[in-house]
């Protein structure tokens, strides 16, 4: 049976001859909603932090390598710094979407010039971050979900994150998603109305054809956009709270899968974190940790670390 057991996967590394005089480190969280950069000097010195667009990988590589670097120029300016060559910048990258082999080529392909560029999933980066580069577990919870654990024994297993729209439980787009199936339901006639419905109406139109036409255009991030509806509704309406649970049993599942082989802490993470974890079983709820640092921070750990094993 495969069970995505990462132990034996390497990253993907682009490095040309400036790798030895870098004179800045970036550390990149690409996902399918936005994309944070931090910035700092070779000795660890955070500098600054920048934000740009989408940067998961279902969404284009060429539109991923735009909002890295429209992040990357914002944290140069916040700095107060004149972007140097690329050559002089060493970055790491956490992306959603590498998983696929495809799209992780062609985005190493595209990359402009930067001295040391290594990419992993966004996953690993926050699990890097958030434990400290330690062996533990994450869930993370945002436009899509996933789970990843790093062993004692330095193997690694992912869990979930197949991506959207057959995968990515509890996330935002899942909950879109579902949300609007119940919408069709309910314009059908083959399920009652509800408060969650007339709330979706205002975002989506109120009629089939509004429906078709929104969903004509909506990706995975646009689906995410109806998350905070699910979750503001959740007070007035069951259809909502069932959602939210169901989303919480998910979350339980992936939590159990990761720690079958190890017991290891587990840090819920990402922006829908807070609001799910009222959702968790109880007894899961009680042993979650909080992250240590984000996945942008976690990226610069994995350049740092790169950096070392060059020397």
């Amino acid at each position: 049976m495969y069970n995505r057991d990462q132990s034996a996967q390497t990253p993907s590394i682009n490095l040309n001859s400036a790798a030895s005089g870098l004179l800045y480190l970036a550390g990149v969280d690409g996902g399918g909603t936005g994309t944070r950069v931090v910035l700092s000097t070779p000795d660890g010195q955070e500098l600054a932090r920048g934000a740009g667009g989408p940067g998961g990988l279902a969404l284009g590589r060429a539109e991923s390598w735009q909002s890295v670097m429209t992040a990357l120029t914002q944290a140069f300016e916040v700095a107060g710094i004149a972007m140097p060559p690329l050559q002089q910048i060493g970055i790491g990258l956490g992306l959603a979407g590498v998983t696929v082999t495809a799209w992780r080529e062609e985005f190493l392909q595209l990359n402009p010039g930067f001295g040391l560029l290594i990419v992993e999933s966004d996953a690993y980066t926050t699990l890097l971050g958030a434990h400290g580069g330690e062996a533990g577990a994450i869930i993370a919870l945002g436009t899509g979900s996933v789970g990843e654990a790093l062993y004692s024994d330095g193997s690694r297993l992912e869990v979930g994150g197949w991506g959207f729209p057959i995968g990515d439980e509890a996330s935002g787009a899942w909950l879109g998603w579902q949300a609007v199936n119940y919408l069709q339901r309910v314009l059908d006639g083959r399920q009652p109305a509800e408060a969650l419905a007339d709330a979706l109406e205002q975002q989506t139109g109120n009629s089939r054809d509004a429906l078709f036409t929104w969903m004509g255009t909506a990706n995975q991030t646009k689906y995410a956009s109806l998350a905070p509806t699910v979750i503001r509704m959740a007070e007035h309406s069951e259809v909502a709270r069932q959602l939210l649970q169901t989303a919480g049993l998910d979350i339980a599942q992936m939590a159990a899968a990761l720690t079958a082989k190890e017991q290891l802490s587990i840090a819920l993470c990402g922006g829908l974190a807070p609001v799910l974890k009222p959702y968790i079983p109880q007894a899961l709820q009680q042993t979650l940790k909080e992250p240590q640092a984000d996945s942008a921070t976690g990226a610069m750990l994995l350049v740092k670390r790169q950096i070392r094993k060059l020397q």
